[in-house]
């Protein structure tokens, strides 16, 4: 009994510490009709998805603990974390383009 309430316990807290960073995709449908504040709000965005993302696949506490507790979530972590990366760097080259192509100061 002991046993599988420490296992339980490890296992929530091994999933507690999973770092999720948003997917993006790489275009939408609106994207045309994007301003430039919105343009540039969206690259924001992205910069935040990215600090996220990077948290997934560096060497932290959550991390190290998460791999003590409940190893399968590192692997979840770095391969969710890499893309969200991929997502967003794509997103960011639509983004960018778009910008340029409507002449925006960004």
């Amino acid at each position: 009994m002991k046993k599988t309430i420490a296992l339980t316990l490890a296992s929530v807290l091994g999933l507690s510490a999973c770092v999720s960073p948003e997917v993006v995709t790489r275009t939408n449908a609106g994207d045309r009709n994007l301003s430039c504040a919105e343009i540039e709000h969206q690259l924001h965005q992205l910069d935040e998805i990215r600090a996220e993302a990077q948290k997934g696949r560096s060497v932290s506490g959550t991390n190290v603990a998460a791999a003590i507790l409940f190893w399968p979530a590192v692997i979840g972590n770095h391969a969710n974390a890499t893309q969200a990366l991929e997502a967003a760097n794509e997103r960011n080259e639509v983004l960018v383009k778009l910008a340029s192509e409507k002449r925006c100061k960004i």
